[in-house]
């Protein structure tokens, strides 16, 4: 006598070998055939390389035009009339002076050209009261050729005449060796107006002494007798000076 468990493995065979006899005989109707792929056949044809032309050069016959370097030729040397101006004009750390004798120097040096030997250079200068030259310290320079040519020009400088206070003069001086300097010729019109006082931090602490906010001093202001001797020496301002100051007011901003 088969048991429950031997009953229900016999059964399961006969089932699946049932199941496998029905899939083998449906199988076969049912499949459909497989398409033929159509092949298609690539045909490569190589052409013999053509020969290589030559670049066209467009330059070739045509005049290839160089822009010229700019110059700037020296200006003209002080006149007599301006060094008696500038050794009467007192105002201004000498202010007429000082341009004159800048000026003197730049027309000695010859013409400017663009290229590598332009530049600018500045000088420390000290001038006796007789008008000779009693030092000359280079500050800073952009260029050794405008150097060598602003010292070899105040060497050999005619004689200038006595400075206007009777005191050594000592001042600072830039010569500008370009082509593109721009004129310096100053004005005068606003000389008898003060100073404006040099601007000190009025919160520095040195960290020792009481803490204080300084006050910064007020311009000194002329008196009006000091103000009219002041506009005495007052010269008119050449169309120069008001262009060449209009121009330097028209950079800086």
């Amino acid at each position: 006598m088969q048991t429950p468990q031997s009953a229900f493995k016999s059964a399961l065979v006969v089932s699946l070998a049932l199941h496998l006899c029905l899939l083998l005989l449906w199988a076969p109707s049912t499949a459909k055939p497989l398409k033929k792929v159509k092949e298609d056949v690539v045909v490569i044809k190589l052409n013999e390389p053509k020969e290589e032309q030559e670049p066209i050069n467009i330059q070739k016959n045509q005049t290839l035009t160089r822009k010229a370097p700019a110059t700037q030729a020296a200006p003209n040397a002080p006149t007599a009339e301006e060094w008696a101006f500038a050794s009467t004009y007192t105002l201004k750390n000498s202010k007429g002076y000082r341009h004159t004798w800048g000026k003197q120097v730049r027309s000695m040096m010859g013409t400017a050209g663009e290229g590598p030997d332009q530049g600018h250079v500045r000088f420390r200068i000290e001038i006796a009261p007789n008008g000779s030259i009693t030092k000359v310290e280079t500050l800073w320079k952009t260029s050794d050729k405008a150097e060598v040519l602003a010292r070899k020009a105040i060497y050999s400088m005619p004689p200038s005449p006595p400075t206007p206070t009777g005191n050594p003069l000592i001042f600072e001086r830039t010569i500008s060796f370009t082509p593109f300097a721009t004129d310096d010729t100053p004005i005068y019109s606003n000389d008898c107006l003060p100073d404006p006082p040099a601007f000190k931090n009025p919160f520095a602490w040195d960290g020792k002494s009481p803490q204080e906010i300084k006050q910064n001093k007020p311009a000194e202001k002329l008196s009006p007798e000091a103000l009219a001797e002041c506009l005495k020496q007052l010269p008119q301002d050449s169309i120069e000076g008001v262009a060449a100051h209009n121009q330097r007011q028209f950079e800086q901003w």
